[in-house]
């Protein structure tokens, strides 16, 4: 079973695509979240706790890997999107942006300028989910919204173009579930048993 989490809030949240900006923090609405998700998962037998690179991904898995005395291990696999120049830019100066605008609406053939496309994305993810799939280890990840969509729709067998239907909110959680047909991708706000 593979839990993807989505990074806990940060102040920039809706506002500025932070892309792989390393020195995003949480803000203290998503260090709660963060302790949140571990008390969610103390009750769950847990062998691996992953994060992406980016520091509000770390601050997130941090305490969930603590709740099972684990460390958390570094998953270049599940980084956030490079949004090449986008990055750092708010989505205001966005909503004019051309190019912006044909990437919204066409994930599986554009790309953002500089940037890394959104197969190239999937293809890399579900790569590393695949790996971890074959262990058979109960695994925590924490991530960012698309490399979550990308898994999802993957698994969903949907087009890239249907990203917008998957609303991955701050803490949230998705679990992959290996079954006899495949495997079952939850919602993207799964209930913890």
């Amino acid at each position: 079973m593979i839990y993807l989490v989505r990074h806990g809030t940060h102040s920039l949240v809706d506002r500025v695509l932070c892309g792989r900006s390393n020195d995003v923090s949480l803000s203290p609405e998503g260090a709660e979240q963060a302790q949140r998700l571990a008390l969610q998962f103390a009750g769950l037998k847990v062998d691996i706790v992953q994060s992406s690179p980016r520091r509000r991904s770390r601050e997130t898995a941090g305490p969930i890997a603590q709740a099972h005395a684990l460390n958390v291990e570094c998953a270049d696999g599940m980084d956030e999107l490079d949004a090449g120049a986008w990055s750092g830019r708010s989505f205001e100066s966005l909503a004019s942006d051309p190019a912006w605008l044909q990437w919204n609406p066409r994930r599986t053939s554009s790309r953002p300028p500089g940037g890394e496309s959104m197969a190239e994305l999937q293809d890399r993810v579900v790569a590393h989910i695949e790996a971890l799939l074959t262990t058979g280890a109960t695994t925590i990840i924490v991530t960012h919204a698309e490399p979550i969509r990308a898994a999802l729709l993957h698994y969903r067998d949907a087009p890239l173009d249907r990203y917008a239907e998957i609303e991955v909110a701050p803490g949230s959680v998705s679990v992959l579930r290996p079954s006899h047909n495949g495997i079952d991708a939850g919602s993207a706000n799964a209930v913890l048993p």
